[in-house]
């Protein structure tokens, strides 16, 4: 009996062979309507170590605030150069970098409206399920009155704001675990 893996027993690096053809870091095309803006980072393990092969997942609305979605009511409203997601992986470093439009804000449970933000969905080894988190950018003033975000605990919220660090240029860290752990939702 052997106690190796085999690639039944372990989520990767084999997952990340699938998901290669679908990476797209330019989220927003030159046509899309709104501010471009790009998010870099790193993805680190719990205990400090850059993650090589992390691919994130990101989801948002347009420049407007509608979503790509049959779902949103206001859909015939919707950028149409903009389909508002992009797949990401991390280098050897567990940089990441992609560019996009900053989102609109959107309606939330009970119709106020959420400060824009992306959804982010974590891919990597050793994760039987992706982990869900959010980016909010720090220069905006409707984090204050986001009805998620002001849910989050004041001293981890900036676990989950983007820093900005110049005209369109934004940064913000995933980490998996310790004392920084970014705040992941369950939904």
């Amino acid at each position: 009996m052997s106690f190796q893996s085999t690639p039944w027993q372990t989520v990767g690096p084999y997952y990340r062979l699938g998901l290669e053809p679908l990476y797209r870091t330019d989220i927003a095309p030159a046509t899309a309507q709104g501010e471009r803006v790009q998010v870099q980072g790193q993805v680190f393990d719990g205990n400090g170590v850059p993650v090589s092969d992390a691919v994130l997942e990101i989801w948002q609305a347009d420049a407007q605030g509608i979503y790509a979605h049959g779902e949103d009511p206001r859909r015939d409203d919707h950028d149409p150069a903009f389909d508002g997601w992009g797949r990401v992986p991390t280098d050897d470093q567990g940089r990441f970098a992609f560019t996009t439009v900053k989102p609109g804000r959107v309606p939330g449970l009970r119709g106020e409206p959420q400060a824009p933000h992306l959804v982010v969905l974590v891919f990597m080894r050793g994760l039987l399920q992706a982990t869900r988190a959010r980016i909010y950018f720090s220069d905006e003033a409707s984090n204050a009155e986001d009805g998620i975000l002001v849910l989050v605990p004041a001293e981890r919220r900036h676990t989950l704001v983007a820093q900005a660090q110049g005209k369109g240029l934004y940064h913000w860290d995933v980490r998996m675990q310790g004392p920084d752990e970014t705040v992941f939702f369950a939904y």
